[in-house]
């Protein structure tokens, strides 16, 4: 009689694993699923302090320079657009390698804004932008990453 070894069942538990993580994956859609720069769309927080709005945003991958941030109408605006072109060369070949990447966001604040009083931040790919709150709403603006 042939003794089992026990990983003589692998093969069967891996497709039982794989039927499980389908079945967990069609009951919980696509809630669940994290961020990536390919989505197209940074994750935010807004905070409701006592005299500003504090927004930040996940934005690994991006350097302030990649980024445009303007407020209009109370409304948040992020974009983000970042290029990068790499070349090895080698005796017996050449590699290029490309990429490009784009994301936006817009976030409507949930009071008004005093659009003179806005500050910004980048800190190891996380955005910080502070918003003064006002008693009115005013035009627009492009607001600086420090």
């Amino acid at each position: 009689m042939a003794r089992k070894l026990p990983l003589d069942n692998m093969e069967s538990w891996f497709d039982q694993m794989s039927r499980q993580f389908e079945e967990a994956a069609e009951r919980w859609g696509a809630g669940f699923e994290p961020w990536t720069p390919e989505m197209g769309s940074p994750r935010v927080d807004v905070v409701d302090e006592d005299d500003a709005f504090v927004v930040t945003a996940d934005l690994p991958g991006f350097d302030k320079d990649d980024l445009e941030v303007y407020i209009s109408d109370q409304t948040l605006a992020i974009e983000a657009d970042h290029s990068h072109e790499a070349e090895e060369t080698d005796v017996d070949y050449v590699r290029r390698e490309r990429s490009h990447r784009s994301v936006s966001r817009r976030i409507r604040l949930p009071g008004s804004v005093d659009e003179d009083d806005v500050s910004a931040s980048m800190d190891n790919g996380v955005l910080t932008v502070r918003i003064g709150k006002a008693d009115a709403i005013s035009g627009g603006h492009q607001i600086d990453i420090e």
